[in-house]
């Protein structure tokens, strides 16, 4: 049951208390000043500083040793305490806060915004589309565009109407090159050049359809020269737009900020 500390070099106070601690569980009880000096092996003023530490502690209590058959007397109880009177605390009612479903510092959408929907513009597209292929194609014939067959001795069967590549690259670049335009979210140089080449094919397609119609109906069977030279360029003239625009947009990703 020895809780001696052996030490070349004085001993706190503060170590000593838990040796003093499982002394007095041992012991059952609260060891004396001159038990404490005896099994520490500590003076008078350090024996009687940890015993003041263990004695102040309020929940340090004998603990009987266990298998021991002895019979204990009636638990002390403890007397009431006088009765206290205790005041309710009454905290105002809190205004009720509105709930937004949204978090702080978030911007508002508009109605207006989450409730537009684009599909007048399919049903605006539809009639459009019938207008300006049957006007390309027209225009097309009138200039040699034609049946052909693009791969001879591999499907000799295999035929299409070159004049379909008409409206398929000349309004495929203008709508491209109008959403590249009013997006915001590409290089200024980018914006600037799908800018004027989407007004330029709008332009374009517009004429094309006018020199058709004029064409049928003065009975023309055959386009002038003049009209024949710009129609059959604008497949290339398209291709070349396609390409600088695809790479100008990705030319300087960092600058879509730049107006």
């Amino acid at each position: 049951m020895s809780t001696t500390i052996r030490a070349t070099y004085p001993v706190p106070v503060s170590d000593l208390i838990p040796a003093a601690r499982k002394l007095a569980a041992d012991l059952g009880e609260t060891p004396s000043r001159n038990r404490l000096m005896k099994e520490l092996r500590i003076g008078s003023e350090k024996a009687k500083a940890v015993l003041s530490a263990i004695t102040a502690e309020p929940h340090l209590h004998a603990v009987p040793n266990p298998g021991t058959d002895e019979p204990t007397g009636p638990a002390d109880v403890d007397e009431p305490e006088a009765d206290i009177e205790v005041k309710p605390q009454v905290t105002p009612d809190a205004a009720p806060v509105p709930v937004t479903g949204q978090a702080a510092g978030t911007p508002t959408v508009p109605d207006a915004e989450k409730s537009m929907s684009s599909w007048p513009v399919l049903l605006l597209a539809l009639p459009a589309f019938v207008a300006v292929w049957s006007g390309w194609v027209g225009l097309g014939t009138l200039t040699g565009f034609g049946v052909v067959h693009p791969l001879p001795g591999i499907a000799d069967g295999f035929s299409i109407n070159s004049a379909i590549t008409l409206p398929i690259g000349v309004e495929t670049y203008a709508a491209f090159a109008l959403r590249v335009w009013l997006s915001g979210k590409v290089p200024a140089s980018a914006r600037k050049f799908a800018k004027w080449s989407a007004l330029g094919a709008l332009v374009l397609g517009a004429m094309g359809q006018v020199a058709f119609h004029l064409l049928e109906a003065a009975g023309v069977t055959s386009a002038p020269w003049q009209i024949t030279t710009v129609v059959a360029c604008l497949p290339v003239a398209v291709l070349g737009m396609g390409a600088a625009l695809a790479h100008l947009i990705k030319v300087h990703p960092s600058d879509s900020g730049e107006r």
